[in-house]
């Protein structure tokens, strides 16, 4: 029924064949004889009507959440292929990058490093999902990692940053992969480069004049793919760790889908400063110290925020992105306003570098009642009086910005992940989540982790250590309601710990004997990788600091683990966007809502986040409890912001054209005749 000319509402109480679950015969056959010459697959049933296999309900009324005792995961790493394949690293993507339904991983060794596959020297697998959760290398025939220049055989171009996206429009997924060229001969003299897929799974170099190739200084530290225009081609965001160097701004380039970019940084109102004066670093006006990107829509007006979170204490950045009504794209600056560039905790003088300094010049400003520091003072004290007070200097270590609607109630909500020291005192952020306020104009609350109920536990002896640089947000239980998991890593004592969403808005810890036993987790991505309805997770590892006389050491190598869902089955819908002309291919930036049980989760289409590069699965996978039907809203990502309404029957995975009905597409259970 169509409601309006961007508004349409289908419902799947038609019959539709499921690609590859069921013989529906020759087109031209009268209708009762599709199902007649076979039967359908699990979960479809023969239309009265048209003679087709329609999806039904695959529903467990009676399916309840997770409840405190039942483990949710194993480790299935000695079974899944890893360990054969060698996979060693803590930079993660969870990407279809052969177009085939099952999810692929794409990994990366910290560093700059590049593979020899002559001399079996590795920093990176793209490893193929054979179908049933396992994976086999295909790196080297694959063609990702082939050099722009001349290089010895069997040496591979380096290159840490990863993001993928359908950039040229033809179905599948290509790949920008961003290197630091602090030390050009270091890096072979290559660059940051895009890749395009040829459709097979194979990757060639896209074109050698694109402004993604920078020949100076280039320090990227994350990267989103965006349809920031919404033209229907994707453009993309580089988040760079320069502080204040050469090549310090973070740059958004418009893409034209052909591959080929085009830098609209300072047209577009994303200029920032160089490091010369505080006022700037206060306000979040200087060049980020990027760790990470991110990119959403945080005010639900369909044109997305730019987020670069930053390291070494200095201020997260936020952009306010705007559309006008001739298409043009703007961005303003709401990094310290919106509450996302640092914390309003500025206690400085529980720093212990601030109580050495303060213990030798009593005399100083705000120094006479500053206790006594609990450390031996180096010499000099480690501690600038009149710059470490300022605020841009008592936010955070910030490492991974993740978007998620973590309380349901239609907006985006930030969860950021932190190295936090217990001598930096409290005025260091911490990893929290940051709720949206739902204004136009983008604003954060921070109600911090004890009024949500969780915390971290400390076991490194009397000093602590939050290494917290990685997360993901995912529903392991299905309930409908969005967990999460933060990778500890880097110091003794830290640790995978995983939050399960209790009730709204309180979490408690998941016990590692039965969930997530990881240490040192360092790069996590979620995905059904064996798609049987629930979402897994794989997990990095970090050797760096090992202590073997402390808890949680590291592990003797940074073998990649897979961790399979486990947790009772709940009921559930996948959903695989494809837009149509005026959106881009993967629907990146789409919003999807999905109602089921009196409860809307909210979802947008991401095209990569995190530390040094993350990605997870392009298909919004939605837990819904013990409903047997879900409302789904398609917001696309077109200049009209199309949407389109259906209703599903829960247990499948759908793929879902702009301006189609949707269709099953489930794994088959039998073969097809």
């Amino acid at each position: 029924m169509l409601l309006t000319a961007t508004a349409r509402s289908v419902s799947l109480g038609f019959g539709l064949c499921a690609l590859f679950l069921c013989a529906c015969g020759d087109d031209d056959a009268p209708p009762v004889d599709r199902c007649a010459a076979v039967s359908c697959d699990s979960g479809y049933t023969c239309g009265a009507s048209d003679g087709l296999c329609a999806p039904v309900a695959v529903c467990d009324p009676a399916a309840t959440p997770w409840d405190g005792v039942r483990p949710v995961f194993r480790d299935a790493t000695a079974t899944s292929g890893l360990v054969e394949a060698g996979a060693l690293g803590q930079r993660i993507n969870a990407i279809d990058f052969n177009g085939d339904g099952f999810v692929d991983l794409a990994i990366r060794a910290v560093g700059t490093g590049h593979d020899d596959f002559v001399m079996g020297t590795r920093v990176t697998w793209l490893l193929r999902n054979r179908g049933d959760g396992t994976f086999e290398d295909v790196t080297e025939s694959s063609g990702i990692r082939t050099p722009r220049l001349p290089q010895a055989p069997g040496v591979g171009r380096p290159g840490e940053v990863w993001a993928f996206g359908d950039v040229d429009e033809d179905g599948d997924l290509d790949v920008y992969q961003g290197l630091t060229r602090t030390d050009p001969v270091a890096v072979l003299g290559e660059t940051s480069e895009l890749l395009l897929n040829d459709g097979t799974g194979h990757f060639v170099l896209g074109p050698e004049g694109s402004a993604l190739r920078l020949t100076g200084a280039d320090t990227p530290a994350g990267a989103s793919f965006i349809d920031a225009d919404r033209d229907g081609h994707l453009d993309l965001w580089v988040a760079e760790n320069g502080g204040d160097v050469p090549g310090a701004q973070s740059r958004l380039y418009r893409g034209d889908g052909t591959g080929s970019f085009t830098d609209i940084t300072d047209a577009s109102g994303l200029t920032t400063q160089r490091w010369s004066a505080i006022s700037a670093l206060d306000n979040g006006l200087a060049h980020a110290r990027s760790w990470s990107a991110a990119a959403c829509d945080l005010n639900g007006d369909g044109t997305t925020e730019l987020l670069a979170a930053s390291y070494g204490r200095a201020p997260n950045l936020l952009f306010q992105g705007a559309r006008g009504a001739d298409g043009a794209l703007s961005f303003t600056n709401r990094s310290v306003v919106s509450g996302y560039a640092f914390d309003a905790d500025q206690a400085w003088s529980d720093n212990q570098f601030a109580r050495c300094y303060c213990a030798a010049n009593r005399t100083a400003d705000g120094c006479a009642d500053v206790p006594a520091p609990a450390l031996t003072c180096p010499t000099p004290p480690s501690w600038t009086h009149d710059q470490d007070r300022n605020p841009f200097r008592l936010g955070g270590n910030s490492g991974t910005t993740v978007c998620a609607d973590i309380d349901n109630d239609g907006d985006t909500d930030l969860l950021t992940t932190e190295i936090q020291h217990w001598w930096a005192g409290e005025g260091a952020d911490r990893a929290e989540w940051l709720i949206n306020t739902g204004e136009p104009d983008v604003r954060f609350e921070r109600p911090g982790r004890a009024s949500q109920g969780w915390d971290v536990p400390h076991t490194g002896g009397g000093g602590w250590d939050e290494g917290i640089m990685t997360a993901a947000v995912l529903d392991f239980d299905g309930d409908g309601w969005r967990d999460f998991y933060l990778g500890g890593s880097d110091y003794a004592g830290n640790h995978g710990m995983l939050y399960h969403q209790s009730t709204p808005g309180q979490f408690e810890s998941v016990p590692i004997e039965l969930g997530i036993d990881h240490h040192r987790s360092h790069g996590v991505v979620v995905a059904d990788f064996d798609r049987d309805g629930d979402l897994d997770v794989i997990v990095g590892h970090s050797r760096a600091r090992c202590d073997a006389t402390g808890p949680d050491d590291c592990y003797a190598t940074t073998q990649v683990r897979y961790f399979e869902n486990i947790s009772p089955r709940q009921n559930f819908v996948q959903l695989a966007l494809v837009g149509a002309t005026g959106t881009n291919h993967g629907a990146i930036g789409a919003r999807v809502s999905v109602t089921a049980g009196g409860t809307t989760q909210t979802f947008e289409v991401g095209g990569g986040y995190g530390h040094y590069g993350a990605q997870n699965d392009l298909i919004v996978h939605a837990g819904l409890g013990a409903s047997c039907e879900a409302s789904v809203t398609v917001r696309w990502p077109d200049a009209a912001l199309t949407s389109e309404t259906f209703t599903v029957p829960v247990g499948h995975r759908y793929r879902v054209v702009q301006g189609a009905q949707p269709v099953g597409d489930d794994v088959p259970t039998s073969p097809a005749p």
